[in-house]
């Protein structure tokens, strides 16, 4: 056991020998069926469980015991409640001598083990996540690419459902309860991900964002950005699908910067497939993230992005951003990613001069167009709903003019960041400027 005084709190790690060492390991309270998983080396267990530590060589048959129902019926016996504790587990009666079994789930398990861990792997909440699982397909358009993927998660909950069939009948036997169980395993109980349109569709948009920020690249598998303050930045990485040079990527409902996130999408779609599949693939995304009957592709996509895109992203990463939104407010007026890691003191300052103060004579533009067609138009219907455009258009206007000055306010500063303090921390230096804030900080 070792005690430490920090900043007057006193913490206490115990069971030091055990820590990064691979395990076999449970939730302590479950209302469904027991069930345990393995824990590679590396990483931490805590206090919302327990955990087992066989020699390596041990830990696939061990975790086939566990998750077999030969293993539920004697923990029903023996403890007949949600809480299972260490010494339950311990007290389990496990066949250790016999060489065949031990090796036929042994195998059983490392496969069913890999096929799990390839699917946790597809995402990007994954240390190894490598590429977006849709574009790895490598068929010639979004839509084939999508079927086919869909068809190898099918395959691979069916091949899981077999292993672990086959695993329960081989304890069945071993411990001779073929008149009390059976081996079949209900398809809700296999836990692998299912293909899902709209949320795969999401992801890819996540990943083309990773790209275009550079946390990924088109031409290398994994992470390639993750470090602070865009030092060492290399876009040479990136020759299939450019990285955005600054890390700023605009999310605006109307097109006013050609290095938006929409536009940057079209761009992504046609590196990944062609410039001939573009409307078809464009087309499809659109369907996938609830298309309106009024609205094209690009429209859709532009709504999805400006409105929805930092919610996901926000549940994705646990209220741990790694773009942060920057947000004039309600008005929507300017929105723009910023990838945290390319975060430097001079991104604000640009923010403002390439992005908001454009902006600004751009919208004052738009609003003189608007009033020069109002008054040359003959249709009461027309001049109503230009009208309505410019109600809103000054509503923005205000806005984005408020925003200019508390940017401005805060790129004077030149805030830097320190990636050890956490998401938390750093997110609470900008005010009000990020989206958010209480459900990142807790404080508003």
């Amino acid at each position: 056991m070792y005690e430490k005084q920090l900043h007057k709190i006193i913490y206490r790690l115990f069971n030091e020998d055990y820590i990064f060492k691979p395990n076999v390991n449970w939730s302590a309270v479950t209302s469904s069926l027991f069930s345990v998983r393995i824990t590679d080396k590396g990483c931490l267990f805590d206090a919302g469980g327990s955990a087992a530590f066989p020699k390596t060589q041990y830990i696939p048959m061990l975790a086939g015991f566990l998750n077999s129902p030969v293993c539920q019926i004697l923990l029903g016996a023996i403890n007949p409640t949600l809480n299972f504790q260490a010494w339950n587990i311990g007290n389990l009666p496990i066949i250790s001598e016999n060489n065949e079994l031990f090796n036929l789930i042994t195998e059983l398990v490392e496969v069913a083990k890999q096929i799990s861990k390839n699917d946790w792997d597809s995402y990007e909440i994954s240390w190894d996540f490598t590429q977006n699982p849709i574009i790895r397909t490598e068929q010639p358009n979004l839509e084939q690419a999508f079927n086919t993927w869909q068809q190898q998660n099918a395959d691979a909950v069916a091949e899981m459902k077999r292993l672990e069939e086959e695993n329960n009948k081989l304890f069945i036997d071993a411990y001779d309860l073929q008149d009390e169980l059976t081996p079949e395993v209900p398809d809700e109980q296999i836990t692998l991900t299912r293909a899902d349109r709209e949320k795969d569709s999401q992801r890819l948009v996540s990943y083309a964002l990773g790209c275009m920020m550079g946390r990924y690249s088109l031409d290398e598998p994994g992470l390639i950005y993750a470090h602070a303050g865009n030092q060492d930045f290399d876009a040479s990485r990136y020759q299939a699908f450019p990285a955005d040079a600054d890390g700023i990527i605009p999310l605006t409902e109307m097109h006013w910067f050609e290095d938006d996130a929409t536009h940057r999408i079209q761009e992504f779609l046609t590196a990944v497939w062609s410039k001939d599949t573009l409307d078809a693939n464009m087309q499809w995304l659109a369907e996938s993230l609830d298309k309106k009957a009024n609205e094209t592709a690009e429209d859709t996509i532009r709504r999805y992005l400006a409105s929805k895109f930092y919610k996901d992203h926000m549940q994705t990463y646990k209220k741990r951003p790694i773009y942060w939104l920057f947000s004039s407010g309600k008005q929507g007026a300017f929105q723009a990613l910023v990838y945290l890691h390319r975060y430097n003191e001079s991104t604000l300052a640009r923010m403002r001069t390439e992005y908001v103060m454009p902006l600004i004579s751009k919208m004052a533009a738009y609003a003189n167009s608007l009033e020069t067609a109002k008054e040359s138009s003959d249709s009461a219907a027309e001049i109503k709903r230009i009208e309505k455009k410019l109600q809103d258009l000054h509503k923005q206007q205000a806005e984005l003019s408020s925003f200019e000055e508390k940017l401005r306010h805060y790129a004077d500063q030149r805030i830097s960041l320190d990636l050890d303090d956490g998401v938390k921390v750093n997110y609470g230096k900008f005010g009000d400027l990020l989206a958010e804030v209480k459900a990142v900080t807790g404080e508003k």
